[in-house]
């Protein structure tokens, strides 16, 4: 970055690429001073089909974004989401090398190399390395072993890879932008840092950012990622029926569905019309918000039928208190709370960025959240571990994505 003090975050989407600028105060406080967005092209369900298109959306909204901030950006922290994503469970142990038995932070640093070691397809590739709890002599539910003795320390950690076709396009596209990639982020981990309350990540909580092509699930407890998948179905899916059921294009379709569509054809009324451009027709014609409500709902019952699908997939067996999070443009969709509450039967609302100042009202949405997470998740690292890029922490720094992938692709 040309200010040690401003950190980017981009979101490469479906139908949108979003870049936000921030800047961390002499406090660690985020302020948010600039935002870029641009149709994405060369997408298609989360996964990059082309790689130059991708980077010309990437440039464009990079562009906006310094235009807004006044800030030079030459790296950022991305997302990573769709449906090459995927996640298990392992465990690593190390002994506790100090003579006092004193666990040190470089012992935690062996024991989550150690956790690293696990078998996976060839095409596979770690993003990140996220510790539920580390063991010290046989007692769990440690959050931060530093200090504390003893003369085993295991660590059990949600291991969160990707197919490495997909980091490879997506690292060509964002460099091709002429951007370096300070560190790639899973998408709903990102939007969970933006949304989450402490309350709710500790009581067990789901974070559901239902974009344009993907659907993208992590489940929380005990503050920690529990758990995390995609489904290939998005806000896409519903606008598609739209533009079929109205006869009209997707572009008119997708405008009609974000200013007037209703998931809940009970909460509309037939006195309420909206004008519509029927394909093969002259003039306009008007439609009902109860009829677009009776398009809508099926589409949306089946999106949030699959995320309940994803949740008893994981195998969680608990309560979530914490309830859902809803993120993602297709979040703000009017009654999609409603019909989520009697869907998955839980507590939900939809996850608006907080806790940043700034231009906050500018990203106050649903749609920013994985956004502002970046910006989030990246404040916090900074503070945690400065700019030592050879220091290894949770996320995994750039440095060692790009030394292993250089490997692989060399």
């Amino acid at each position: 970055m040309a200010r040690r003090n401003v950190i980017v975050g981009v979101d490469v989407g479906t139908s949108k690429v979003a870049v936000v600028v921030g800047q961390i105060d002499t406090e660690g406080h985020l302020g948010i001073i600039g935002l870029g967005e641009s149709p994405a092209q060369g997408l298609r369900k989360g996964v990059i089909v082309d790689i130059e298109g991708t980077a010309r959306s990437i440039e464009q909204a990079v562009e906006w974004a310094e235009q807004m901030s006044g800030a030079e950006i030459n790296s950022a922290y991305v997302t990573i989401s769709g449906p090459n994503l995927g996640s298990q469970v392992n465990r690593g142990v190390v002994a506790v090398s100090s003579h006092d038995k004193e666990i040190s932070s470089e012992d935690v640093q062996r024991v989550l190399q150690a956790v690293r070691v696990v078998m996976l397809p060839s095409d596979r590739r770690i993003v990140h390395v996220l510790p539920r709890q580390f063991i010290v002599d046989g007692y769990d539910g440690i959050v931060d072993p530093i200090g504390m003795a003893g003369s085993r320390l295991e660590v059990e950690a949600v291991i969160v890879t990707a197919a490495g076709t997909s980091l490879q396009n997506l690292f060509k596209s964002v460099e091709r932008a002429g951007l370096a990639i300070e560190e790639t982020v899973l998408g709903p981990f990102a939007s969970g840092e933006a949304v989450l309350q402490a309350a709710e990540r500790d009581l067990g909580a789901v974070v559901a950012d239902i974009g344009a092509g993907t659907t993208d699930i992590a489940i929380y407890e005990q503050g920690s990622l529990w758990f995390s998948s995609s489904i290939p179905v998005g806000g896409d899916y519903i606008t598609s029926d739209l533009a079929v059921g109205l006869r009209t294009t997707i572009s008119q379709a997708e405008k009609v569905k974000q200013e007037s569509g209703c998931v809940l054809s009970a909460l509309a009324s037939d006195s309420d019309v909206v004008s519509i451009t029927a394909v093969g027709e002259k003039g306009n014609r008007l439609v009902s918000r109860k009829t677009l409500g009776d398009i809508i709902q099926p589409r949306a019952e089946e999106i949030l039928c699959l995320i309940k699908r994803e949740i008893k997939r994981s195998g969680y067996r608990g309560m979530l208190p914490g309830g859902c999070v809803l993120t993602g443009g297709t979040a703000s969709l009017d009654g999609l709370t409603e019909l989520a509450r009697e869907v998955l039967e839980m507590p939900v609302r939809v996850g608006v960025p907080e806790n940043v100042g700034g231009l906050a009202d500018v990203v106050s949405s649903p749609r920013f959240a994985a956004c502002i997470g970046l910006l989030m998740y990246g404040t916090r690292n900074r503070h945690e571990f400065g700019d030592m890029d050879e220091h290894f922490h949770l996320g995994g720094m750039f440095s060692r994505l790009r030394a292993w992938f250089q490997d692989l692709f060399s």
